[in-house]
């Protein structure tokens, strides 16, 4: 199906599944332990080995000598894998670094060899074992460093000028000159990166933890020169992503070479302690923003350039796609710079550029609005636009930002904020409120699924689509109960399996909105097929309560597949209405915190997201998605932060001991607000998504509320409270 013009009235507009906050399906199977993750299928492989993974000692270098004897010859253990006997290894498109070294060292805890053994004990006794020699070479770790060197933005990200920024600064009547700075960043997923692969003669099969089914599947047969068919990759459940389980990672691949080399089934999974440095990681950035208004608070010239910095032939951070579009301005500068660096590999991580941008510019935003002496809510609304700033050609399909805002200002009270700094106290704690726009882009890629009704009237989806967590088994199974007229209960959702129609996958909050349109598509097709089958016009046809209806005749649906099960399949595929119509997400996040006067800890007490993201499919999954997306925005905003040694090129905090995230204690009353919203122009769902919206602009509404609090403002995140300590208003 392609989906060239706006929508119009269709099935899914009856709203009797889709909409509504149910259940999600998936819950009792995974509170009762039933649902099966990635190291867990033990029925699958009832002779599985175990792969412990050695990893490299040093960020930047060559093997010299690698000896393996010792550990062939441990207890148990049945072969050790290196590049000398995985055969003929290529590289997959995803990664930037090899996933298993050859001789050349690219960043620390490059995987280096596997274990395989019996037991996993055994495995990792004998890891010890491998004796490895290295040529340690000297490497590039601190941005900071490296920052004065680059000043020209890679071929491939060019600056985008409108207008002359700096002839329009200059004349400003109110300026700001700032720069921000977002630390290295770890996901930090519940699950860690785990896989178990087995062979059936020439063709492998691996489950995995992972969000892009065909990307992970393409790039393992690319990386083993095999066919596309003889591999296949299996992901149903997944305990955490954010974008750290988007590609192909060393341990899907080393546990298919460790398979192959001892014959039997292996399963691999990363200690956690070598995730952050062997798989990616989110870039720190330095964020230089310049803005100017007129006397009428309007804004005259914006600019905003970032670093951040990646392995030879990476790809930067792009921090600044939001500043292209969020607010109106007549002369506009946004460029990307990138540092060489020896770190490991930096990649997406939930919201990747809009998170870290955001986080500066809605600091940059509050910071412009006091110097301009204005409401930094009415400022951003003052400023608002609904086309895209650099082509009024172009306007937005649908753009709620001053609706997000001011809902939120009503349900926060706002108008209750004193903007003088440092003026509220609830005894010993400074108390402060803050605000920050959200914005994340649209964004759509073709997503496929098969439909299956049997006789039963059981109507079964099948998709290559995964569930991080989110909720896409609740939310594929409504769309398939409202387009086919059944109750939930009759609809069984099949997800994470590479045997399935290629789907959009899970990332970048576009897998809900094009995942349910594949359905959708194929869904069409099975109405057709039902409606011939029954003799009934397929235009005229009414599929409710199990039922199909045509003027006064109403046939059971399952009398459709008396003779057989039905079967279709179909893919959206999207036309260029996301080149003629800007599409975007909004929110109004509004965040209240207190500081103890005499420790600078910083207590968040409550928060609130208003979002706009088109149709929400299911409320009550839609806010578990933006609840943990202000909490990681909490996180981000307070304490997560990779600390890098810059001597040796490592992450030191590579664990859930040292790498801060916030706990319960640490999440205040948080509340979610979605505003009645459509965007034909988007889908057939005429829905968006709301994953990553929920974490763009939360870090800066924290911040801005910080300051409110103390006065002091801190432009380098995480806000610790050494940080805050020697800047905070006197007591005595």
């Amino acid at each position: 199906m392609k989906f060239e013009k706006p929508a119009g009235l269709n099935p899914i507009d009856q709203l009797r599944y889709v909409g509504r906050p149910l259940d999600r399906i998936d819950g009792p199977l995974k509170t009762t332990g039933s649902a099966p993750y990635a190291y867990e299928w033990h029925d699958e492989a009832p002779d599985v080995t175990y792969g412990y993974v050695v990893g490299s000692p040093i960020a930047k270098g060559k093997i010299t000598s690698l000896n393996t004897e010792a550990a062939e010859s441990a207890p148990g253990v049945l072969g050790v894998v290196t590049a000398k006997n995985a055969g003929k290894l290529s590289k997959g498109e995803m990664n930037t670094a090899t996933l298993l070294a050859e001789y050349r060292i690219e960043h620390y805890h490059q995987a280096v060899a596997l274990v395989v053994a019996e037991t996993f004990e055994q495995a990792r006794a004998a890891a010890q074992l491998v004796e490895v020699s290295y040529q340690q070479e000297e490497g590039a770790y601190s941005l900071d460093h490296e920052i004065p060197t680059v000043t020209t933005p890679p071929e491939s990200t060019p600056d985008k000028t409108v207008g002359d920024v700096d002839r329009a600064l200059s004349e400003a009547a109110f300026v700001l000159d700032e720069t921000y700075s977002t630390p290295d960043q770890s996901h930090m997923a519940m699950e860690p990166h785990a896989s178990m692969a087995m062979w059936d003669k020439d063709k492998v099969t691996v489950w995995t933890s992972n969000q892009m089914i065909n990307w992970c599947r393409s790039d393992l047969a690319k990386t083993l020169n095999l066919p596309l068919e003889k591999v296949r990759v299996l992901s149903p459940y997944i305990g955490g992503g954010f974008g750290g389980k988007l590609f192909l990672r060393s341990d899907a691949l080393l546990a298919a070479l460790g398979a192959r080399v001892v014959k039997r089934p292996v399963k691999v999974m990363l200690p956690r302690p070598m995730i952050p440095n062997n798989t990616t990681h989110r870039p720190a950035t330095h964020q230089h923003i310049r803005i100017g208004t007129d006397k009428s608070w309007h804004i005259t010239g914006i600019s905003h350039i970032s670093w951040s910095g990646n392995l030879p032939n990476g790809t930067p951070e792009t921090a600044v796609q939001q500043t292209e579009l969020l607010y109106a301005g007549a002369n506009r500068l946004t460029g990307l710079r990138l540092a060489t660096l020896d770190l490991p590999e930096g990649n997406a991580m939930r919201a990747p550029g809009e998170a870290p941008g955001l986080m500066a510019l809605e600091m940059a935003m509050d910071e412009i609005a006091e110097k301009a002496g204005i409401d930094p809510v009415e400022f951003r609304i003052l400023n608002d636009t609904q086309v895209d700033p650099a082509d009024a050609k172009r306007p937005f399909s649908r753009r709620q930002l001053i609706e997000c805002l001011r809902t939120g200002s009503e349900k926060f009270g706002w108008q209750k904020r004193n903007p003088l700094p440092a003026q509220v106290r609830d005894g010993r704690w400074l108390v402060g409120l803050g605000v920050a726009a959200g914005f994340r882009n649209n964004l759509l890629a073709p997503s496929g699924a098969r439909v299956h009704l049997d006789a039963h009237g059981i109507v079964t989806v099948e998709t290559d689509m995964t569930d991080i967590g989110t909720g896409s088994y609740t939310i594929i199974a409504q769309t398939a109960a409202e387009m086919m007229g059944v109750p939930l209960e009759q609809v069984a959702v099949k997800l994470g399996d590479s045997a399935f129609p290629v789907s959009a996958g899970s990332g970048g909050q576009w897998g809900a909105n094009t995942s349910t349109a594949g359905v959708y598509a194929a869904c069409v097709k099975l109405r057709e097929q039902v409606a011939t089958a029954l003799g009934i016009n397929p235009d005229e046809a009414e599929f409710v309560e199990g039922e199909v209806r045509s003027g006064h005749r109403s046939v059971p649906l399952s009398a459709a597949a008396a003779n057989g099960t039905l079967t279709a399949e179909d893919t959206i595929e999207f036309g260029d209405l996301d080149q003629q119509y800007q599409q975007s997400t909004f929110a109004g996040h509004f965040a209240e915190v207190a500081v103890d006067v005499y420790t600078g800890e910083v207590r968040v007490r409550r928060m609130l997201a208003v979002c706009a993201a088109g149709r929400i499919l299911n409320p009550k999954t839609a806010r578990s998605q933006v609840i943990g997306a202000m909490t990681m925005g909490l996180g981000g905003a307070l304490m997560e932060e990779l600390a890098v040694d810059t001597r040796l090129g490592l992450f030191v905090n590579h664990d859930m001991a040292n790498y801060e995230v916030p706990v319960h204690a640490d999440v205040p009353e948080q509340e979610v607000i979605f505003l009645d919203d459509t965007d034909p122009v988007s889908s057939p769902m005429k829905a968006k998504g709301v994953g990553e919206l929920g974490l763009c602009g939360v870090g800066a509404a924290i911040v801005n509320a910080i300051y409110n609090a103390t006065g002091v403002r801190v432009r380098d995140y995480p806000v610790t409270l050494d940080k805050l300590l020697a800047a905070l208003p006197q007591t005595a």
